[in-house]
Formats: structure tokens, sequence, C-alpha cells
């Protein structure tokens, strides 16, 4: 019998099992007449690829690759490989990974486990033959760090990205208790140099208050916030996944549909946003802050930290060139300015180019040339027109106005 797992791409713990006990082959792929069909990985192909037994008596499979963006065998690429017990399969190189087994040689590993001191062969554990990416080892359980490094009862596996603002850490829990909290989490560190000014530490503190009191299914989940040693860090719930930015780098610009439903998604979060009490400005709706998450494919909205809410003081000016709203550089955002920024995000979901191509000088003002964007649907295109004014009050003025014209484009 033939034992397949699913594996968390970085800790390796086990997800989902098939066991196939009367095929002769095995194939893998999204079409759905596949006998496993990974949902929410993009990079995988619809055949991607086939397993065949070529010898029942030595229980020999050999691994044919027909994916697109081809098939690791034990971190190697290959077109076509003999498959051995306890091999890992990753379809594509950011996709899932597989662990294939045989039953046979279970029993046989289990009897030769029993035998051995388990406790000193954990001691020697040296991490080898772990999927490149893993954080932890699939033999001892152990994260692969060269150094611990902790953070309170948070252990730092390995940086994530740095901004201006703070550093984003992949973080693990040993004493987490709380009933089915996730084991890996993200730590985001203010920057020594930015906690210094005061206008920062606001801003920081604000966004913990702020995701503290969001309940969305497509904003990542709030945890902690803690001072330590004069540093300010707070915890948030790790999204597996790619944003909008890396997806589109990847395979190129998306079709209207997918956009258009894609930022249905996003209307339907900003909306929440817009009518909290007091309402929330985001700020920074773009594609890198868009994580399309692999194990739903739901969107969710990142970064919190340049949200704004409305009927305080004025703030200071936030914004990204191409994507935010012309009001943003004076230092007055309102709603509509999300919606502006859903707007170029669309433009560059279907070009895969930067907005700011499209911006020209024209009726006397700098506003985006709607017309001159390739293969736009007419009706989406009258949503962009819209959407992207350069004055707020000619927007649509609620992201639910948006939300029902998008839908009228499908």
């Amino acid at each position: 019998m033939v034992i397949f797992t699913l594996l968390e791409p970085q800790t390796n713990h086990p997800l989902q099992q098939r066991e196939y006990s009367a095929n002769s082959s095995i194939r893998i792929g999204r079409a759905q007449n596949n006998d496993i069909v990974p949902h929410g990985y993009f990079q995988v192909s619809r055949q991607h690829l086939e397993l065949t037994l070529i010898d029942p008596q030595q229980e020999k499979w050999q691994l044919i690759s027909r994916g697109t963006n081809g098939t690791l065998l034990n971190n190697e690429f290959v077109t076509e490989s003999t498959v051995n017990h306890d091999d890992l399969i990753r379809l594509a190189e950011n996709g899932p990974v597989f662990k294939f087994e045989l039953e046979s040689h279970l029993a046989k590993n289990k009897i030769e486990l029993e035998q051995t001191n388990i406790l000193e062969t954990a001691d020697a554990c040296d991490h080898r033959d772990n999927p490149d990416g893993s954080i932890f080892c699939r033999h001892c359980g152990q994260p692969i760090v060269k150094e611990e490094n902790f953070v309170g009862s948070y252990q730092i596996l390995r940086t994530l990205g740095r901004g201006g603002m703070g550093t984003t850490y992949l973080a693990w829990d040993r004493n987490r208790t709380v009933q089915n909290a996730p084991m890996l989490l993200v730590l985001k560190e203010m920057n020594a140099d930015m906690a210094r000014i005061p206008k920062a530490r606001e801003l920081f503190e604000r966004e913990a208050r702020i995701l503290k009191s969001l309940k969305h299914p497509s904003i990542p989940q709030y945890y902690d916030f803690f001072v330590e040693n004069n540093h300010k860090y707070i915890v948030m719930e790790l999204i597996h996944g790619h944003n909008l930015e890396q997806f589109v780098n990847q395979r190129g610009a998306t079709d209207p549909e997918r956009t258009i439903r894609w930022m249905i998604q996003i209307c339907d979060v900003v909306e929440y946003l817009h009518n909290l009490d007091p309402p929330l400005v985001h700020r920074d709706i773009k594609p890198a802050n868009l994580m399309l998450r692999n194990l739903d494919s739901r969107l969710m909205l990142l970064d919190f930290g340049a949200v704004k809410e409305l009927g305080t003081a004025l703030e200071t000016r936030i914004g990204v060139e191409g994507y935010s709203a012309p009001e943003q550089y004076r230092g007055k955002p309102c709603p509509q300015s999300d919606i502006y920024g859903i707007g170029t995000t669309i433009i560059f979901l279907l070009t895969g180019q930067a907005p700011m191509q499209y911006y020209r000088y024209q009726s006397n003002k700098f506003e985006f040339n709607i017309e001159s964007i390739p293969n736009l649907p007419t009706n989406l295109g009258k949503v962009l027109s819209i959407a992207c004014q350069p004055e707020p009050r000619d927007r649509y003025q609620t992201a639910n106005e948006m939300l029902e014209a998008l839908a009228n484009c499908l």
C-alpha cells in the first residue's frame, strides 16, 4: 500500500493523508479527474505528475512530471525518476510537498525504532534531507536554526522582511496554550531608530490597538502586543500564500474575471473598515498588501501600519506612487482613498505594469487614461474611470457601490 502525506511546507507537519492499496497509477494535479487534487496552489498544473507501479514484486514506482513549473524529488528537479520510500515530492518550487511512503517499509522501520535509543537519536539529529525552506526538521521535529533567539516566549525562526517602520519575523511560541492557536506566528518589531520618533511610536501602537479590535475573515488575527528591553512588538497570525504582486510577477497579468472576483473580496473588507466606529481608512491598498492564502484562495488584507481613524487630527502624508490617491499626499485621506487604491490595483493586475504607465496630463489635470489600457472590457473600464477619478467626490462614495459595479461586470 502507498501512503501520500501532504506536509505543511515550512513545519513539515502532516496535514492530510491518503492511502492507495489497489492503484497501479496515481495522478496529481488541479484537474478534478486526478487522484489527488491540491487546492489553492496556482503553481500546480492541471495534470502535474503521474506515479506508475512498474514492478509490483519490488514495489518500485516511477514518477513522470508533466507540470509546467516542474517537480522536485528530494529538492532536485526531475522529469522522470524512480520514487523510493520516504521520498519528498514537491509540485513546483513553492508548491505543496508530499511524503511518499510504502506500508511494508513502515512496518520494518517500526521494528528498528523499537530497538533504538530514541532520545539518543534525537539528540544527534543533523537535520538532513529536509525540503528547501523547511522551518522544522521532519525527523526530530525541532526548529532548523543556526542559533536560538528568543523574545519573551517567542522563538525567532527567520526574518520575513524589513521596512522603514519595523522588521517582521517568523516566530514560534513554545508556551502557547490557546485552543486552536497556530504554532507559527508573525512577530513585528519596531525599529530602534524609529522608536525614538514620537510620531512613529504613536503609529506602531495604534496599529496594535486597531488590529486587536478587527474581526473579519480577510484580516489576519491579532494575538499580542508587548514591550521587552524597550523594544515594541506586535504578534499576528501567519498567512501562507503569495501576495498579488508576486503572483503577477511570476505568472503575468490576470484575466478580467479573476481580477473582478478578487477585488469584490477586497471591497467587502474595505466596506467593513469604513463602517466601523470610528471609520478606518487603510491608506495602503496595493498588490503587495493583498495576500492570496493557500488554504482557501481567499485574499487577505495586510499591513495596517498606515491605517487612519477618521475624525482624528490631520496625519502624516502617506502614499505609494501609482496606487495612492492624490489627497493622501496632502494629508487628507478619506474612505474614497481606499476605493482609488482598489482601482489602481486592478490596473496592475490586468496589465502587469505599474499604474503610472497609464497616468497622463489630460483635460487640464493629471489622471489615468483608462482608454489606453489594453484588452480592457468596456464595462470594467467604466468602473475604473469612476474609481480612479482625481477628486474623491467623483469616485464611488462607498466600497459597496464599487462592489456592486464590479459584480455587474461578471
